[in-house]
């Protein structure tokens, strides 16, 4: 990963100097670069935390009350990726200064977010996204003043939404999806939406190595169309631990 010159609050220090983790090999998503002589498209995604710059002195890992991750969720009608969770970002253009200017540039033209509030804090390696032939570099910011937010675009994006990081690390709310193609990886519910795929898999790592982690039972593998379809019926199954 690269590190930038802006320093990171302490509790997102972890998050902001080491490599997301997946020491139980349940995380897929950290492992994937695109084949040998693949044509691959350059995108960026801005994983934004918000919350007060001073770490709690009794939480774990020092995480404040409020801290907070910026996600969308990516219109229903487009052709890919249709209704997933996502952080905002895209492809990039060839005026963009680099992952940065594209994750920045990306994250305001989805939601509004006003670019000079955010502190870049680190790039992370591109992963390789199959479906679209993206290569996508994480860029971890941090929400130095915060602005408000909502969907720019309904055609794009359905919802904004700043999603508390307790309700993520709650280990009620984790869990692993499988899919019937080989698909298998960690996955979130929280606030009415199901976060997998690359998104639950860049936040598990980084998760991973933020020493904000509650251990979750990793044996707890749904199936990934059944829980979709229960989200969309606003029906949440409430396992046994």
């Amino acid at each position: 990963m690269t590190l930038t010159d802006h320093q990171p609050p302490e509790w997102l220090r972890r998050v902001a100097t080491l490599p997301p983790s997946d020491a139980h090999a349940v995380n897929p998503v950290l492992q994937r670069r695109a084949p040998d002589g693949a044509t691959v498209r350059d995108a960026a995604v801005l994983v934004l935390f918000g919350g007060s710059a001073e770490a709690d002195p009794i939480a774990v890992g020092g995480l404040p009350e409020d801290a907070d991750v910026l996600l969308t969720q990516r219109a229903s009608t487009l052709r890919q990726h249709g209704g997933q969770i996502a952080f905002p970002g895209g492809a990039a253009d060839p005026g963009d200064d680099g992952p940065v200017g594209t994750a920045l540039r990306e994250a305001q033209e989805e939601t509004g977010l006003e670019p000079d509030g955010v502190r870049t804090l680190a790039v992370l390696p591109g992963i390789f996204v199959p479906p679209s032939g993206f290569d996508v570099t994480p860029v971890i910011g941090y929400w130095d003043r915060p602005s408000p937010v909502r969907a720019v675009d309904r055609g794009e994006t359905e919802r904004v939404a700043r999603v508390p990081m307790r309700a993520l690390l709650d280990p009620d709310n984790r869990f692993v999806v499988k899919h019937r193609l080989g698909y298998r990886g960690p996955a979130f519910l929280v606030d009415d939406m199901l976060v997998w795929g690359f998104t639950a898999g860049v936040l598990a790592g980084l998760i991973a190595v933020s020493g904000w982690e509650i251990d979750w039972d990793r044996d707890d593998v749904r199936d990934l169309d059944v829980a979709l379809a229960e989200v969309e019926a606003g029906v949440v199954e409430v396992r046994e631990r």
